[in-house]
């Protein structure tokens, strides 16, 4: 390309990714990009509809001029004829176009081959009711929800009668702190290395993509401040993924209890994750019903005993 065009000191014309031919990735880019504008009425983006249009959607000047680019760059861009935008200019047309956020991301992936830096999630949005609803449904086995820093933003009767009546409170609001910095946790974890490497790995991948955000880092910081174990282990750039496994917990009353988890993708919600324990094997899952049983007796029998004494003070 004989011009090069900037926007925000980014490069237009950076080379495109292996893996997808830089053709077919071209063509489909454009292809995109005329299906979201053509989905568009001026209206939709704040500009004045003027004159009858032959072709319903956005004009290509007024994307272009929406997105702060070159309107003979963007027709090139359309027609398959230039390079691969740079990703804040990919974050411009997004923009321009309203795109959703799975929307974005697949701009980002046919333009250059790649993800794009993702925006940080909005922490006071919380869990969803359909996800409250899923938890609830679930009333013999402990579920809970964390986000990306591992704080946990909701969990069940069920979790509380395993993990204790502080489970999502203090420490333990943070799964993360608590199995590092809460003794009682690590004595009742049994399979509390393998657990604690898999938390390690998950902090620092989710720190990969998430480079700006507070709270994350703030997260890692105290664990590398407060635990030997953890420093250590993050020196040596663990990177993982928790997904599922097994692992053995000592329980005070129940005693010990061996449990699968599944860690599930949040309906909604990319960075939140649902973490469900199950037991394995039949003697576990006698003793799990028995404690989660007598659980929720207790919370009864305490509600009751509250409206008592509620009435007698009216």
């Amino acid at each position: 390309m004989g011009q090069e065009f900037r926007v925000h000191g980014e490069s237009l014309g950076e080379s495109s990714k292996p893996g997808i031919p830089r053709t077919t990735r071209q063509s489909t880019l454009g292809e995109f990009l005329t299906a979201m504008r053509g989905r568009l009425a001026p209206e939709d983006v704040g500009l004045r509809s003027v004159g009858r249009r032959r072709t319903p959607g956005l004009r290509r000047q007024e994307v272009a001029e929406l997105a702060a680019v070159s309107i003979d760059w963007y027709i090139r861009l359309e027609q398959g004829r230039a390079g691969a935008p740079g990703s804040a200019v990919l974050d411009a047309l997004a923009e321009a176009l309203r795109l959703s956020p799975v929307e974005r991301e697949y701009l980002h992936l046919t333009a250059r081959g790649e993800a794009p830096p993702r925006p940080l999630p909005d922490r006071r949005a919380g869990v969803t009711v359909s996800l409250r609803a899923i938890l609830d449904g679930m009333p013999m086995l402990p579920a809970y929800v964390l986000d990306h820093s591992f704080d946990i933003l909701a969990y069940n009767a069920a979790a509380t009668a395993m993990f204790g009546d502080g489970f999502g409170h203090g420490t333990a609001s943070n799964a993360a702190l608590m199995l590092f910095l809460d003794p009682g946790c690590r004595r009742s974890q049994l399979s509390w290395d393998q657990i604690a490497r898999e938390t390690v790995g998950a902090l620092r991948a989710n720190a990969a993509k998430y480079p700006d955000d507070p709270r994350l880092h703030a997260v890692i910081a105290r664990l590398r401040a407060g635990h030997r174990a953890f420093a250590g282990w993050w020196g040596d750039h663990t990177v993982g993924e928790r997904s599922s496994g097994m692992k053995r917990v000592a329980h005070p009353t129940a005693g010990v209890l061996t449990v699968g988890y599944d860690m599930l993708t949040a309906p909604e919600a990319s960075e939140q994750r649902l973490v469900v324990v199950t037991p394995v094997g039949a003697e576990t899952e006698q003793r799990l019903r028995a404690l989660v049983t007598a659980y929720s007796r207790r919370v009864a029998c305490e509600g009751a005993e509250m409206g008592e004494a509620a009435v007698l003070a009216g």
